[in-house]
């Protein structure tokens, strides 16, 4: 999943971030609200965790701006503000949540755990298809009772298709998620890391559940 960070305290900035990727997540940063609208004009992004207090332009005005744009990344506020009023701005201007500074790392990973949901989905860390299970908090993953060990990308790979699931995913898209703009790599990656989960979640296991749309991609949904 790929998330993007305006925060123009550059060592919060750098330390979010750096935890972020340790969890996984794909992530771009940026130090200015401006910055934030060019972002979004180039990339789509799962979740943005925006700052208010920010230069060039404040995060609730980014906020507003996206919003009018009918962008509708789900937005985590950043504040040290802490009153009502402030709160109802935010929520307002269209935030889909709101964290106060100081605030522990685990809470922001609950948070982002949330905002990363299906608005249809079932509040649950757990996700499952046929006897395929994904942890979300722990980032374990099941078949049946036999744990498989995922690497990284792999595990980001798989949480995008299982938050997906039965939607077709194009290699654009699925890249777009699981990479950030420093990522060089090959134009097979996303054939490559298919590969590597179907070893380990579909070879010896039935039913089958990543197939291959032709032409269109890959998805993720028990056989039909």
């Amino acid at each position: 999943m790929r998330i993007l960070i305006a925060e123009d305290e550059k060592d919060l900035n750098r330390i979010l971030t750096s935890r972020l990727r340790e969890e996984h997540y794909s992530v771009d940063s940026c130090l200015n609200g401006q910055e934030v609208l060019d972002y979004l004009a180039c990339a789509e992004y799962d979740a943005l965790i925006l700052d208010i207090m920010m230069p060039v332009m404040d995060g609730l005005t980014v906020l507003k701006t996206i919003r009018r744009r009918r962008i509708n990344t789900p937005v985590l506020l950043l504040t040290a503000k802490d009153s009502i009023e402030d709160r109802v701005a935010g929520l307002d201007a269209g935030a889909n949540d709101y964290l106060v500074k100081p605030f522990a790392f685990e809470e922001l990973l609950a948070r982002i755990r949330v905002l990363l949901r299906r608005p249809s989905a079932t509040p649950t860390n757990c996700l499952q298809i046929a006897n395929l299970k994904v942890l979300l908090d722990t980032h374990q993953v099941y078949r049946g009772d036999t744990e498989i060990k995922l690497s990284g990308k792999e595990f980001s790979l798989l949480r995008y298709m299982i938050q997906n699931e039965g939607i077709v995913l194009s290699r654009a898209k699925l890249e777009q998620h699981i990479w950030n703009y420093d990522f060089t790599g090959g134009s097979n990656v996303i054939d490559v890391y298919i590969r590597y989960l179907r070893r380990k979640i579909d070879d010896g296991y039935e039913p089958k559940l990543i197939h291959t749309v032709r032409g269109a991609g890959y998805v993720l949904r028990k056989p039909l």
